[in-house]
C-alpha cells in the first residue's frame, strides 16, 4: 500500500533528481491487477468466514473469537481498497481529498498490525490449549478473550491515530501522491522510529509465535511417544496446523515488508543512500507491500483449518450453488425443448384412444 517515489540529493555538492519511477507504467498495470484480485478474493473469503461463524447455532470459543476479529479487520481493509485501485490505475495520482488519504493510511496500518496481533493471540491460545490447558485456562474463557480483543483494537488504533494529523499527499511532477515514503521523511528521527515500530510490531510477535510453535510441537511429540493411540493427540494436531499456518502467513506476507524497511533504515542511519539504492528500495517496498496486502486472502486458509466444521460448511455452500446452477440450467433446457411432430401425433393418437 505504501509505494515510494521521491527526489533525493546526490553527492552533497550537486543536486540531481533521482528518477525512481523507472518502471512506472509496468507498476501501474501489475499492481492495479493484483489489488483488484486481492479485493475480490479477500472480500469474498472474509465475508464468507463471518457469515459461517456468526450463525446462531455456531459455538463461540476463544479461537473462533480471535478469527472473527481477524476476518473483520481484513473485510474492513478490502472495503478501503477501491480508492487505492483508482490511485494506481491513474498512474499513482490521488484524485480524492487529503482527509481520505489519511483515513486510508490509518486503515492500512490498523489492518496490518491488528492482523499481526491477532495471529500472535491465536498462537498463544493454541499454546495454552495444548501445553497448559489447566494452568492458564482463564485466558481462554470467552469473556476474557473479548477484553483481549478490545485491547488489541484500542492499542493498535492509539499507535496509528497520529497518522490522521500527518500530511499524506504531496505534489510530484504534476501528480498528487498519497502515502508515499517522502511524506514521512520530514521527521529526522524517522529511521529510529520505524526500527522501533518494526521491532514492537513484527519482531516481538515473531519470537512469540516461534516459541509457541516449538513448545506445542515438543508437547505433541512427547504425547505421541507416551501414547501413540491417544485420541487427544488427533484433536490437538489442529493446534500445530493453526500455528504453522500463522507462521507461514508471517513469512509470506509480513516478513518481506519489515525486512525491507529495517535494512534500509539501518543503512540510512549509517550513510547517505545512492540513487541506485533508492530505486532498489522503491521497487522492493512496492512488491513487499503487495505481499503484505495478500494477507487478507491468506487468512481464510487459516479459518479453513482452525474453525471446527468450517471446511464442511464451505464445501456444503459450494456444493449447493453448483447443484442449484445445474438444476436451473437443466430446467431451462427442458422448458425450451421444441415439441416435435411425432410427439404431437403420438399425443393426438393417445387422446383418441
Amino acid at each position: 500500500m505504501v509505494s515510494v517515489g521521491f527526489d533525493i540529493t546526490m553527492n552533497n555538492s550537486t543536486n540531481l533528481t533521482c528518477d525512481v519511477y523507472m518502471h512506472h507504467e509496468a507498476a501501474k498495470v501489475m499492481f492495479s491487477f493484483l489489488y483488484i484480485v486481492i479485493l475480490i478474493v479477500g472480500l469474498t473469503g472474509n465475508i464468507l468466514a463471518l457469515h459461517i461463524t456468526c450463525q446462531k447455532h455456531q459455538k463461540i470459543n476463544s479461537t473462533t473469537l480471535y478469527l472473527i476479529h481477524l476476518a473483520i479487520s481484513d473485510a474492513l481493509f478490502t472495503l478501503a481498497l477501491p480508492t487505492r485501485i483508482i490511485y494506481t490505475v491513474r498512474g499513482f495520482d490521488w484524485p480524492f481529498s487529503e482527509a481520505l488519504c489519511r483515513i486510508s493510511a490509518v486503515i492500512f496500518y490498523i489492518n496490518t498490525y491488528v492482523s499481526i496481533q491477532f495471529m500472535t493471540c491465536l498462537s498463544v491460545d493454541r499454546y495454552i490449549a495444548v501445553v497448559h490447558p489447566l494452568r492458564f485456562a482463564k485466558f481462554r474463557k470467552v469473556h476474557n478473550v473479548r477484553y483481549i480483543c478490545g485491547a488489541v483494537w484500542f492499542f493498535v488504533f492509539i499507535q496509528t491515530a497520529p497518522l490522521l494529523f500527518v500530511t499524506m499527499t504531496k505534489d510530484n511532477n504534476g501528480l498528487v501522491t498519497c502515502m508515499e515514503y517522502p511524506n514521512f521523511e520530514t521527521n529526522k528521527n524517522l529511521p529510529k522510529l520505524l526500527l522501533f515500530a518494526c521491532f514492537l510490531g513484527y519482531c516481538f510477535p515473531v519470537i512469540v509465535i516461534l516459541f509457541c510453535y516449538s513448545r506445542v510441537n515438543v508437547k505433541l511429540c512427547r504425547m505421541a511417544k507416551e501414547n501413540p493411540l491417544t485420541e487427544r493427540l488427533g484433536r490437538n494436531k489442529r493446534a500445530i496446523t493453526v500455528i504453522l499456518l500463522v507462521l507461514l502467513a508471517f513469512l509470506i506476507c509480513f516478513t518481506p515488508y519489515h525486512i525491507t524497511i529495517m535494512q534500509y533504515m539501518i543503512r540510512k542511519l549509517i550513510s547517505q543512500q545512492s540513487c541506485w539504492q533508492q530505486q532498489v528500495f522503491k521497487v522492493s517496498l512496492q512488491i513487499s507491500v503487495c505481499f503484505m496486502n495478500l494477507n487478507c486472502c491468506i487468512d481464510p486458509l487459516i479459518y479453513f483449518f482452525a474453525f471446527k466444521g468450517y471446511k464442511r460448511k464451505v464445501l456444503g455452500i459450494i456444493r449447493r450453488h453448483i447443484t442449484l446452477a445445474v438444476s436451473t440450467k437443466s430446467n431451462s433446457e427442458n422448458n425450451s425443448t421444441p415439441v416435435t411432430i411425432s410427439q404431437v401425433q403420438g399425443s393426438g393418437s393417445g387422446s383418441a384412444n
